[in-house]
Protein backbone atom coordinates (compact mmCIF):
# COMPACT_ATOMS: atom_id res chain seq x y z
CA UNK A 1 0.00 0.00 0.00
CA UNK A 2 1.30 3.49 -0.81
CA UNK A 3 1.94 5.55 2.32
CA UNK A 4 3.48 8.90 3.23
CA UNK A 5 6.35 7.68 5.39
CA UNK A 6 10.11 8.02 5.62
CA UNK A 7 10.66 5.03 7.86
CA UNK A 8 8.69 3.11 10.45
CA UNK A 9 11.39 3.97 13.02
CA UNK A 10 10.98 7.74 12.65
CA UNK A 11 7.23 7.77 12.00
CA UNK A 12 6.08 8.74 15.50
CA UNK A 13 8.72 11.37 16.30
CA UNK A 14 8.24 13.08 12.93
CA UNK A 15 4.46 13.05 13.36
CA UNK A 16 4.70 14.53 16.87
CA UNK A 17 6.99 17.31 15.65
CA UNK A 18 4.48 17.95 12.86
CA UNK A 19 1.77 18.34 15.50
CA UNK A 20 3.93 20.78 17.46
CA UNK A 21 4.49 22.86 14.32
CA UNK A 22 0.75 23.03 13.59
CA UNK A 23 -1.87 25.46 14.95
CA UNK A 24 -3.18 22.64 17.15
CA UNK A 25 0.25 22.44 18.78
CA UNK A 26 0.79 26.11 19.47
CA UNK A 27 0.35 25.62 23.23
CA UNK A 28 2.26 22.34 23.40
CA UNK A 29 5.87 21.27 23.89
CA UNK A 30 7.76 17.99 24.13
CA UNK A 31 10.37 16.67 26.48
CA UNK A 32 13.87 16.52 25.01
CA UNK A 33 14.16 12.75 25.05
CA UNK A 34 13.76 11.50 21.47
CA UNK A 35 13.63 8.79 20.30
CA UNK A 36 12.93 6.77 23.48
CA UNK A 37 11.02 9.40 25.41
CA UNK A 38 8.13 10.86 23.44
CA UNK A 39 6.17 13.06 25.83
CA UNK A 40 3.97 15.97 24.77
CA UNK A 41 2.89 18.42 27.48
CA UNK A 42 1.21 21.76 28.03
CA UNK A 43 3.51 24.76 27.58
CA UNK A 44 1.40 26.81 29.98
CA UNK A 45 1.45 24.21 32.79
CA UNK A 46 2.87 25.24 36.16
CA UNK A 47 3.22 22.49 38.74
CA UNK A 48 3.06 25.04 41.54
CA UNK A 49 -0.47 26.23 40.61
CA UNK A 50 -2.02 23.55 42.78
CA UNK A 51 -3.91 21.64 40.09
CA UNK A 52 -3.89 17.90 39.56
CA UNK A 53 -2.05 16.73 36.44
CA UNK A 54 -3.86 14.25 34.18
CA UNK A 55 -1.64 12.01 32.03
CA UNK A 56 -2.56 9.37 29.49
CA UNK A 57 -0.83 7.67 26.61
CA UNK A 58 -0.13 4.39 24.93
CA UNK A 59 0.88 3.15 21.53
CA UNK A 60 0.81 5.55 18.59
CA UNK A 61 -1.33 5.06 15.50
CA UNK A 62 -4.52 6.20 17.26
CA UNK A 63 -4.23 9.91 16.52
CA UNK A 64 -5.42 12.36 17.70
CA UNK A 65 -5.20 10.21 20.84
CA UNK A 66 -3.29 10.86 22.86
CA UNK A 67 -1.19 13.95 22.13
CA UNK A 68 -4.08 15.71 20.38
CA UNK A 69 -5.99 15.91 23.66
CA UNK A 70 -3.23 17.65 25.62
CA UNK A 71 -4.38 21.08 26.67
CA UNK A 72 -6.43 23.12 29.08
CA UNK A 73 -9.30 21.12 30.52
CA UNK A 74 -8.12 17.71 29.31
CA UNK A 75 -4.69 16.09 29.48
CA UNK A 76 -1.66 17.73 31.01
CA UNK A 77 0.68 15.39 29.16
CA UNK A 78 0.60 12.41 26.82
CA UNK A 79 3.23 9.68 26.75
CA UNK A 80 3.48 8.21 23.27
CA UNK A 81 4.83 4.77 22.47
CA UNK A 82 5.92 3.40 19.16
CA UNK A 83 3.33 2.22 16.68
CA UNK A 84 0.74 0.12 18.58
CA UNK A 85 3.27 -0.40 21.42
CA UNK A 86 3.13 0.84 24.99
CA UNK A 87 5.65 3.52 25.99
CA UNK A 88 8.43 2.39 28.29
CA UNK A 89 8.60 2.96 32.03
CA UNK A 90 11.25 5.70 31.80
CA UNK A 91 9.17 7.68 29.29
CA UNK A 92 6.10 7.50 31.54
CA UNK A 93 8.12 8.38 34.62
CA UNK A 94 9.67 11.35 32.82
CA UNK A 95 6.22 12.62 31.97
CA UNK A 96 5.01 12.21 35.54
CA UNK A 97 8.01 14.04 36.99
CA UNK A 98 7.71 16.84 34.43
CA UNK A 99 4.15 17.83 35.29
CA UNK A 100 3.37 16.55 38.82
CA UNK A 101 3.27 19.13 41.58
CA UNK A 102 1.96 19.08 45.15
CA UNK A 103 -1.61 18.37 43.99
CA UNK A 104 -0.58 15.04 42.47
CA UNK A 105 -1.15 13.24 39.21
CA UNK A 106 -3.74 10.88 37.71
CA UNK A 107 -2.73 8.31 35.09
CA UNK A 108 -5.54 7.25 32.72
CA UNK A 109 -4.60 3.90 31.21
CA UNK A 110 -6.30 1.78 28.56
CA UNK A 111 -6.71 -1.83 29.59
CA UNK A 112 -3.93 -3.52 27.64
CA UNK A 113 -1.28 -5.63 29.34
CA UNK A 114 1.67 -3.51 28.20
CA UNK A 115 0.01 -0.26 29.24
CA UNK A 116 -1.07 -1.60 32.63
CA UNK A 117 2.40 -2.93 33.42
CA UNK A 118 4.45 0.02 32.22
CA UNK A 119 2.19 2.73 33.62
CA UNK A 120 1.77 0.74 36.84
CA UNK A 121 5.51 0.38 37.39
CA UNK A 122 6.12 4.02 36.54
CA UNK A 123 3.47 4.99 39.11
CA UNK A 124 5.23 2.89 41.76
CA UNK A 125 8.58 4.50 40.99
CA UNK A 126 7.01 7.97 41.12
CA UNK A 127 5.46 7.21 44.51
CA UNK A 128 8.85 6.06 45.74
CA UNK A 129 10.13 9.51 44.78
CA UNK A 130 7.47 11.10 46.97
CA UNK A 131 5.00 12.01 44.22
CA UNK A 132 1.28 11.54 44.76
CA UNK A 133 0.10 9.39 41.84
CA UNK A 134 -3.14 7.53 41.20
CA UNK A 135 -4.03 5.31 38.23
CA UNK A 136 -7.38 4.49 36.62
CA UNK A 137 -7.67 1.67 34.07
CA UNK A 138 -10.36 1.99 31.38
CA UNK A 139 -11.95 -1.11 29.82
CA UNK A 140 -14.94 0.13 27.83
CA UNK A 141 -15.00 -2.45 25.00
CA UNK A 142 -18.07 -4.74 25.26
CA UNK A 143 -17.39 -6.95 22.25
CA UNK A 144 -16.15 -9.89 24.35
CA UNK A 145 -18.70 -10.33 27.17
CA UNK A 146 -17.28 -11.80 30.33
CA UNK A 147 -13.65 -11.21 29.36
CA UNK A 148 -11.57 -10.49 32.45
CA UNK A 149 -9.72 -7.63 30.76
CA UNK A 150 -12.07 -5.67 28.51
CA UNK A 151 -10.03 -3.52 26.17
CA UNK A 152 -9.75 0.23 26.59
CA UNK A 153 -10.85 1.91 23.37
CA UNK A 154 -12.39 5.22 22.26
CA UNK A 155 -14.54 5.64 25.38
CA UNK A 156 -11.28 6.50 27.16
CA UNK A 157 -11.62 9.99 25.67
CA UNK A 158 -14.73 10.51 27.81
CA UNK A 159 -12.53 9.80 30.85
CA UNK A 160 -9.90 12.30 29.66
CA UNK A 161 -12.57 14.95 29.27
CA UNK A 162 -14.35 14.43 32.58
CA UNK A 163 -11.20 14.00 34.69
CA UNK A 164 -9.58 16.97 32.98
CA UNK A 165 -12.60 19.13 33.71
CA UNK A 166 -12.51 18.36 37.44
CA UNK A 167 -8.74 18.93 37.53
CA UNK A 168 -9.04 22.26 35.70
CA UNK A 169 -11.69 23.36 38.20
CA UNK A 170 -9.23 22.75 41.05
CA UNK A 171 -10.51 19.40 42.29
CA UNK A 172 -8.32 17.27 44.55
CA UNK A 173 -6.59 14.13 43.31
CA UNK A 174 -9.20 12.03 45.11
CA UNK A 175 -11.99 13.95 43.34
CA UNK A 176 -10.32 13.74 39.92
CA UNK A 177 -9.70 10.00 40.34
CA UNK A 178 -13.26 9.42 41.55
CA UNK A 179 -14.66 11.15 38.47
CA UNK A 180 -12.38 9.13 36.19
CA UNK A 181 -13.42 5.85 37.84
CA UNK A 182 -17.10 6.76 37.67
CA UNK A 183 -16.95 7.67 33.96
CA UNK A 184 -14.90 4.57 33.14
CA UNK A 185 -17.47 2.36 34.87
CA UNK A 186 -20.34 4.02 33.01
CA UNK A 187 -18.78 3.87 29.50
CA UNK A 188 -19.26 1.15 26.90
CA UNK A 189 -17.94 0.97 23.34
CA UNK A 190 -18.00 -1.23 20.25
CA UNK A 191 -16.37 -0.92 16.83
CA UNK A 192 -17.39 -2.00 13.34
CA UNK A 193 -15.09 -1.92 10.32
CA UNK A 194 -15.08 -2.77 6.63
CA UNK A 195 -11.32 -3.32 6.70
CA UNK A 196 -8.53 -4.36 9.01
CA UNK A 197 -5.35 -2.35 9.60
CA UNK A 198 -2.23 -2.13 7.47
CA UNK A 199 0.43 -1.30 10.07
CA UNK A 200 3.04 -0.40 7.43
CA UNK A 201 3.53 -4.06 6.57
CA UNK A 202 4.62 -4.56 2.95
CA UNK A 203 3.29 -8.13 3.06
CA UNK A 204 -0.07 -7.13 4.51
CA UNK A 205 -3.09 -9.02 3.20
CA UNK A 206 -6.58 -8.25 4.44
CA UNK A 207 -8.28 -11.07 6.30
CA UNK A 208 -11.67 -9.77 5.15
CA UNK A 209 -13.32 -10.70 1.88
CA UNK A 210 -14.86 -8.03 -0.32
CA UNK A 211 -18.34 -8.76 1.07
CA UNK A 212 -17.34 -8.98 4.76
CA UNK A 213 -17.08 -6.62 7.70
CA UNK A 214 -16.18 -7.14 11.35
CA UNK A 215 -18.06 -6.20 14.49
CA UNK A 216 -16.26 -5.84 17.80
CA UNK A 217 -12.68 -5.53 16.61
CA UNK A 218 -9.81 -3.87 18.46
CA UNK A 219 -8.00 -0.65 17.67
CA UNK A 220 -4.77 -2.48 16.81
CA UNK A 221 -6.35 -4.57 14.08
CA UNK A 222 -7.25 -7.52 16.32
CA UNK A 223 -9.91 -9.71 14.68
CA UNK A 224 -13.48 -8.81 15.47
CA UNK A 225 -15.74 -10.79 17.74
CA UNK A 226 -18.06 -11.38 14.77
CA UNK A 227 -17.47 -11.49 11.04
CA UNK A 228 -20.57 -10.16 9.31
CA UNK A 229 -21.86 -9.72 5.78
CA UNK A 230 -22.04 -6.33 4.15
CA UNK A 231 -25.35 -4.51 4.02
CA UNK A 232 -26.45 -0.88 3.88
CA UNK A 233 -25.26 1.71 6.37
CA UNK A 234 -28.54 1.52 8.31
CA UNK A 235 -28.20 -2.23 8.73
CA UNK A 236 -24.57 -2.09 9.84
CA UNK A 237 -25.25 0.73 12.28
CA UNK A 238 -28.22 -1.13 13.70
CA UNK A 239 -26.04 -4.21 14.35
CA UNK A 240 -23.48 -2.14 16.26
CA UNK A 241 -26.05 -0.08 18.17
CA UNK A 242 -28.13 -3.11 19.15
CA UNK A 243 -25.03 -4.94 20.39
CA UNK A 244 -24.08 -1.92 22.45
CA UNK A 245 -27.62 -1.48 23.78
CA UNK A 246 -27.69 -5.10 24.95
CA UNK A 247 -24.82 -4.34 27.35
CA UNK A 248 -26.58 -1.44 29.05
CA UNK A 249 -28.44 -1.75 32.34
CA UNK A 250 -32.22 -1.56 32.26
CA UNK A 251 -33.84 1.72 33.12
CA UNK A 252 -34.42 5.22 31.81
CA UNK A 253 -30.85 6.50 32.04
CA UNK A 254 -29.68 9.25 29.68
CA UNK A 255 -26.47 8.75 27.69
CA UNK A 256 -23.84 10.68 25.80
CA UNK A 257 -22.83 9.20 22.45
CA UNK A 258 -19.41 9.42 20.81
CA UNK A 259 -19.26 8.51 17.12
CA UNK A 260 -15.61 7.86 16.36
CA UNK A 261 -13.91 7.56 12.98
CA UNK A 262 -11.48 4.64 13.12
CA UNK A 263 -9.22 6.29 10.58
CA UNK A 264 -10.14 6.05 6.92
CA UNK A 265 -13.91 6.47 6.74
CA UNK A 266 -14.77 9.50 4.56
CA UNK A 267 -16.26 12.48 6.36
CA UNK A 268 -19.46 12.31 4.31
CA UNK A 269 -19.97 8.68 5.36
CA UNK A 270 -19.39 9.52 9.03
CA UNK A 271 -22.14 12.14 8.86
CA UNK A 272 -24.39 9.61 7.14
CA UNK A 273 -23.64 7.10 9.91
CA UNK A 274 -24.79 9.56 12.58
CA UNK A 275 -28.04 9.91 10.67
CA UNK A 276 -28.25 6.10 10.46
CA UNK A 277 -27.81 5.94 14.25
CA UNK A 278 -30.89 8.15 14.65
CA UNK A 279 -32.99 5.23 13.32
CA UNK A 280 -31.77 2.76 15.95
CA UNK A 281 -33.54 1.90 19.18
CA UNK A 282 -30.55 3.15 21.18
CA UNK A 283 -30.99 6.67 19.80
CA UNK A 284 -33.99 7.17 22.11
CA UNK A 285 -31.65 7.06 25.13
CA UNK A 286 -29.15 9.64 23.82
CA UNK A 287 -29.07 13.15 25.30
CA UNK A 288 -25.67 14.41 24.11
CA UNK A 289 -23.47 13.62 21.12
CA UNK A 290 -19.76 14.11 20.42
CA UNK A 291 -18.56 13.79 16.84
CA UNK A 292 -18.63 12.34 14.31
CA UNK A 293 -14.87 12.84 14.35
CA UNK A 294 -11.61 10.98 14.76
CA UNK A 295 -11.08 10.62 18.50
CA UNK A 296 -9.17 7.34 18.70
CA UNK A 297 -8.25 5.92 15.30
CA UNK A 298 -6.54 2.75 14.13
CA UNK A 299 -4.34 4.03 11.31
CA UNK A 300 -6.22 3.34 8.05
CA UNK A 301 -9.10 1.27 9.41
CA UNK A 302 -12.24 1.98 7.39
CA UNK A 303 -14.74 1.81 10.22
CA UNK A 304 -16.38 3.51 13.16
CA UNK A 305 -16.93 2.94 16.83
CA UNK A 306 -19.76 3.88 19.15
CA UNK A 307 -19.19 4.81 22.78
CA UNK A 308 -21.98 5.60 25.21
CA UNK A 309 -21.60 7.13 28.66
CA UNK A 310 -24.38 7.01 31.24
CA UNK A 311 -24.87 10.59 32.38
CA UNK A 312 -25.13 12.15 35.79
CA UNK A 313 -25.46 15.86 36.47
CA UNK A 314 -21.77 16.08 37.36
CA UNK A 315 -20.64 14.15 34.28
CA UNK A 316 -22.83 16.22 31.98
CA UNK A 317 -21.32 19.41 33.39
CA UNK A 318 -17.82 18.00 32.89
CA UNK A 319 -18.50 17.05 29.28
CA UNK A 320 -19.90 20.48 28.45
CA UNK A 321 -17.02 22.46 29.96
CA UNK A 322 -14.74 24.29 27.53
CA UNK A 323 -11.30 22.94 26.69
CA UNK A 324 -8.21 23.92 24.76
CA UNK A 325 -7.58 20.86 22.54
CA UNK A 326 -9.13 21.22 19.10
CA UNK A 327 -9.44 17.45 18.68
CA UNK A 328 -12.30 17.46 21.19
CA UNK A 329 -15.40 18.46 19.24
CA UNK A 330 -17.46 19.35 22.26
CA UNK A 331 -20.89 17.87 22.85
CA UNK A 332 -24.26 18.96 21.55
CA UNK A 333 -27.78 18.06 22.51
CA UNK A 334 -29.13 15.11 20.54
CA UNK A 335 -31.88 16.53 18.37
CA UNK A 336 -33.73 16.32 15.12
CA UNK A 337 -32.29 18.34 12.22
CA UNK A 338 -33.34 21.98 12.31
CA UNK A 339 -35.44 22.81 9.26
CA UNK A 340 -36.53 26.29 8.12
CA UNK A 341 -39.25 27.02 5.56
CA UNK A 342 -38.27 26.85 1.90
CA UNK A 343 -38.59 30.22 0.13
CA UNK A 344 -40.94 30.43 -2.80
CA UNK A 345 -39.16 29.42 -6.00
CA UNK A 346 -40.29 30.11 -9.55
CA UNK A 347 -42.88 27.63 -10.77
CA UNK A 348 -41.13 25.12 -13.02
CA UNK A 349 -44.34 24.34 -14.87
CA UNK A 350 -45.63 27.88 -15.29
CA UNK A 351 -46.80 27.14 -18.84
CA UNK A 352 -49.83 24.93 -19.36
CA UNK A 353 -49.01 21.47 -20.68
CA UNK A 354 -49.72 20.80 -24.33
CA UNK A 355 -49.10 17.90 -26.66
CA UNK A 356 -47.38 17.46 -29.98
CA UNK A 357 -47.00 13.89 -31.16
CA UNK A 358 -43.84 14.53 -33.17
CA UNK A 359 -42.12 16.40 -30.36
CA UNK A 360 -43.18 13.80 -27.79
CA UNK A 361 -41.78 11.01 -29.96
CA UNK A 362 -38.51 12.88 -30.49
CA UNK A 363 -38.08 13.59 -26.76
CA UNK A 364 -38.84 9.95 -25.93
CA UNK A 365 -36.19 8.78 -28.40
CA UNK A 366 -33.67 11.23 -26.92
CA UNK A 367 -34.38 10.03 -23.37
CA UNK A 368 -33.96 6.43 -24.42
CA UNK A 369 -30.65 7.14 -26.15
CA UNK A 370 -29.12 8.85 -23.11
CA UNK A 371 -30.27 6.05 -20.79
CA UNK A 372 -28.99 3.30 -23.08
CA UNK A 373 -25.59 4.98 -23.39
CA UNK A 374 -25.07 5.66 -19.67
CA UNK A 375 -22.44 2.98 -19.12
CA UNK A 376 -20.67 3.68 -22.42
CA UNK A 377 -20.35 7.39 -21.66
CA UNK A 378 -19.20 6.68 -18.10
CA UNK A 379 -16.49 4.46 -19.55
CA UNK A 380 -15.31 7.25 -21.84
CA UNK A 381 -15.34 9.72 -18.97
CA UNK A 382 -13.32 7.37 -16.78
CA UNK A 383 -10.43 7.89 -19.21
CA UNK A 384 -10.57 11.67 -19.18
CA UNK A 385 -12.55 12.70 -16.09
CA UNK A 386 -14.23 11.25 -13.03
CA UNK A 387 -16.33 8.61 -14.77
CA UNK A 388 -19.80 10.05 -14.23
CA UNK A 389 -20.66 11.84 -17.50
CA UNK A 390 -23.03 9.08 -18.60
CA UNK A 391 -24.81 9.10 -15.26
CA UNK A 392 -25.14 12.89 -15.39
CA UNK A 393 -26.75 12.82 -18.85
CA UNK A 394 -28.92 9.87 -17.82
CA UNK A 395 -30.10 11.82 -14.77
CA UNK A 396 -31.07 14.68 -17.06
CA UNK A 397 -32.97 12.23 -19.27
CA UNK A 398 -34.86 10.78 -16.30
CA UNK A 399 -35.83 14.26 -15.12
CA UNK A 400 -37.28 15.15 -18.53
CA UNK A 401 -38.97 11.77 -18.93
CA UNK A 402 -40.62 12.10 -15.54
CA UNK A 403 -42.06 15.50 -16.48
CA UNK A 404 -43.08 14.65 -20.04
CA UNK A 405 -46.83 14.92 -19.47
CA UNK A 406 -46.43 18.34 -17.82
CA UNK A 407 -44.41 19.92 -20.62
CA UNK A 408 -45.80 22.45 -23.17
CA UNK A 409 -44.73 20.27 -26.08
CA UNK A 410 -46.67 22.32 -28.64
CA UNK A 411 -45.07 25.66 -27.72
CA UNK A 412 -41.31 25.72 -28.53
CA UNK A 413 -40.50 28.87 -26.52
CA UNK A 414 -42.51 27.81 -23.47
CA UNK A 415 -40.98 24.35 -23.76
CA UNK A 416 -37.43 25.74 -23.72
CA UNK A 417 -38.23 27.97 -20.75
CA UNK A 418 -39.71 25.03 -18.85
CA UNK A 419 -36.74 22.79 -19.66
CA UNK A 420 -34.41 25.52 -18.40
CA UNK A 421 -36.19 25.70 -15.03
CA UNK A 422 -36.56 21.92 -14.80
CA UNK A 423 -32.88 21.21 -15.39
CA UNK A 424 -31.69 23.98 -13.08
CA UNK A 425 -33.67 22.43 -10.24
CA UNK A 426 -33.15 18.74 -10.81
CA UNK A 427 -30.27 17.95 -13.18
CA UNK A 428 -26.73 17.57 -11.86
CA UNK A 429 -23.20 18.18 -13.08
CA UNK A 430 -21.86 20.95 -15.26
CA UNK A 431 -23.64 19.60 -18.34
CA UNK A 432 -27.03 19.88 -16.60
CA UNK A 433 -26.55 23.51 -15.61
CA UNK A 434 -25.07 24.44 -19.00
CA UNK A 435 -28.04 22.99 -20.83
CA UNK A 436 -30.32 24.77 -18.37
CA UNK A 437 -28.65 28.08 -19.21
CA UNK A 438 -29.07 27.45 -22.93
CA UNK A 439 -32.75 26.54 -22.72
CA UNK A 440 -33.58 29.35 -20.27
CA UNK A 441 -31.95 31.99 -22.45
CA UNK A 442 -33.54 30.55 -25.59
CA UNK A 443 -36.99 30.53 -23.98
CA UNK A 444 -36.68 34.24 -23.10
CA UNK A 445 -35.43 35.18 -26.57
CA UNK A 446 -37.39 37.66 -28.68
CA UNK A 447 -36.46 35.83 -31.87
CA UNK A 448 -39.40 34.71 -33.99
CA UNK A 449 -37.96 31.30 -34.85
CA UNK A 450 -37.11 28.77 -32.13
CA UNK A 451 -33.97 27.76 -34.07
CA UNK A 452 -32.62 31.29 -33.85
CA UNK A 453 -33.61 31.47 -30.20
CA UNK A 454 -31.70 28.25 -29.53
CA UNK A 455 -28.61 29.80 -31.14
CA UNK A 456 -29.04 32.77 -28.79
CA UNK A 457 -29.27 30.37 -25.86
CA UNK A 458 -26.09 28.67 -27.04
CA UNK A 459 -24.31 32.03 -27.01
CA UNK A 460 -25.39 32.55 -23.38
CA UNK A 461 -24.08 29.10 -22.49
CA UNK A 462 -20.73 29.85 -24.14
CA UNK A 463 -20.46 33.19 -22.34
CA UNK A 464 -21.12 31.79 -18.86
CA UNK A 465 -19.40 28.45 -19.36
CA UNK A 466 -16.27 29.88 -20.91
CA UNK A 467 -15.81 27.11 -23.48
CA UNK A 468 -16.03 27.20 -27.24
CA UNK A 469 -15.29 25.22 -30.37
CA UNK A 470 -12.04 23.29 -30.15
CA UNK A 471 -12.00 23.15 -26.34
CA UNK A 472 -12.91 19.46 -26.36
CA UNK A 473 -16.29 19.70 -24.63
CA UNK A 474 -19.88 18.96 -25.60
CA UNK A 475 -19.86 22.30 -27.38
CA UNK A 476 -17.75 20.77 -30.16
CA UNK A 477 -20.84 18.80 -31.15
CA UNK A 478 -23.46 21.31 -30.06
CA UNK A 479 -22.13 24.41 -31.83
CA UNK A 480 -22.00 22.99 -35.39
CA UNK A 481 -25.34 21.22 -34.98
CA UNK A 482 -27.15 24.39 -33.84
CA UNK A 483 -25.46 26.44 -36.55
CA UNK A 484 -27.02 24.13 -39.16
CA UNK A 485 -30.38 24.27 -37.33
CA UNK A 486 -30.34 28.07 -37.33
CA UNK A 487 -29.92 28.03 -41.12
CA UNK A 488 -32.87 25.63 -41.49
CA UNK A 489 -30.58 22.87 -42.67
CA UNK A 490 -32.02 19.35 -42.99
CA UNK A 491 -31.87 17.04 -39.98
CA UNK A 492 -29.36 14.80 -41.71
CA UNK A 493 -27.01 17.75 -41.94
CA UNK A 494 -27.65 18.66 -38.29
CA UNK A 495 -26.84 15.13 -37.18
CA UNK A 496 -23.74 14.95 -39.40
CA UNK A 497 -22.47 18.23 -37.96
CA UNK A 498 -22.89 16.93 -34.40
CA UNK A 499 -21.29 13.59 -35.24
CA UNK A 500 -18.31 15.16 -37.02
CA UNK A 501 -17.78 17.55 -34.13
CA UNK A 502 -17.83 14.74 -31.58
CA UNK A 503 -15.46 12.57 -33.64
CA UNK A 504 -13.06 15.46 -34.00
CA UNK A 505 -12.57 15.65 -30.23
CA UNK A 506 -10.85 12.25 -30.29
CA UNK A 507 -7.98 13.83 -32.25
CA UNK A 508 -7.61 16.87 -30.00
CA UNK A 509 -4.39 16.61 -27.98
CA UNK A 510 -5.41 18.96 -25.21
CA UNK A 511 -8.72 20.13 -23.74
CA UNK A 512 -9.28 23.85 -23.27
CA UNK A 513 -12.04 23.58 -20.66
CA UNK A 514 -13.77 21.12 -18.38
CA UNK A 515 -12.22 18.37 -16.25
CA UNK A 516 -10.28 16.99 -19.21
CA UNK A 517 -8.29 20.26 -19.32
CA UNK A 518 -6.40 18.99 -16.27
CA UNK A 519 -5.32 15.79 -18.02
CA UNK A 520 -1.71 15.84 -19.30
CA UNK A 521 -1.23 16.05 -23.06
CA UNK A 522 -1.09 12.63 -24.66
CA UNK A 523 -3.52 10.98 -22.25
CA UNK A 524 -6.53 11.96 -24.37
CA UNK A 525 -5.46 10.37 -27.64
CA UNK A 526 -8.23 8.62 -29.59
CA UNK A 527 -10.80 9.14 -26.82
CA UNK A 528 -13.75 11.33 -27.82
CA UNK A 529 -15.08 13.79 -25.30
CA UNK A 530 -17.98 12.07 -23.49
CA UNK A 531 -20.13 15.22 -23.50
CA UNK A 532 -19.69 15.74 -27.23
CA UNK A 533 -20.39 12.06 -27.82
CA UNK A 534 -23.59 12.32 -25.74
CA UNK A 535 -24.77 15.29 -27.81
CA UNK A 536 -24.02 13.48 -31.08
CA UNK A 537 -25.93 10.39 -29.99
CA UNK A 538 -28.78 12.58 -28.76
CA UNK A 539 -29.15 14.28 -32.16
CA UNK A 540 -28.96 10.90 -33.88
CA UNK A 541 -31.83 9.71 -31.71
CA UNK A 542 -33.87 12.87 -32.29
CA UNK A 543 -33.60 12.31 -36.02
CA UNK A 544 -35.09 8.88 -35.54
CA UNK A 545 -32.34 7.07 -37.44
Amino acid sequence: MKRFINSRETLVTEALDGLLRSPAGRNLARLDGYPDIKVVLRRDWKKEDGKVAVISGGGSGHEPAHAGFVGRGMLTAAVCGSLFASPGVDAILAGVIAVTGPAGCLLVVKNYTGDRLNFGLAAEQARAMGLNVEMVVVGDDISLPGHRHARGVAGTIFVHKAAGSVAEAGGSLAEVAAMAKDVAARTRSIGLSLSDVDAYDEAHESRLKADEAELGLGIHGEPGAQRIGLTGADGLMRLAADELASSLPEGDARYALMLNNLGATPVVEMSLLLDAFSRTALAKKIALVAGPAPFMTALDMNGFSLSVLELSTEIETALESEVGPEAWTGVASWREPSVTPLPTLPDVFAAAPSDNAAVREAVTRGVKALLENEDYLNGLDAKVGDGDAGSTFAETARVIDGALDRLPLNDPFALMQTLGRLLSRHAGGSSGVLLSIMFAAAGRSEQERWQAALAEGLAAMRHLGGAGAGDRTMLDALIPAIEVLEKDGPWDSVVSAARNGADATAKMKKAGAGRASYIPEGRLDDTPDPGAEAIARLFEALRGG
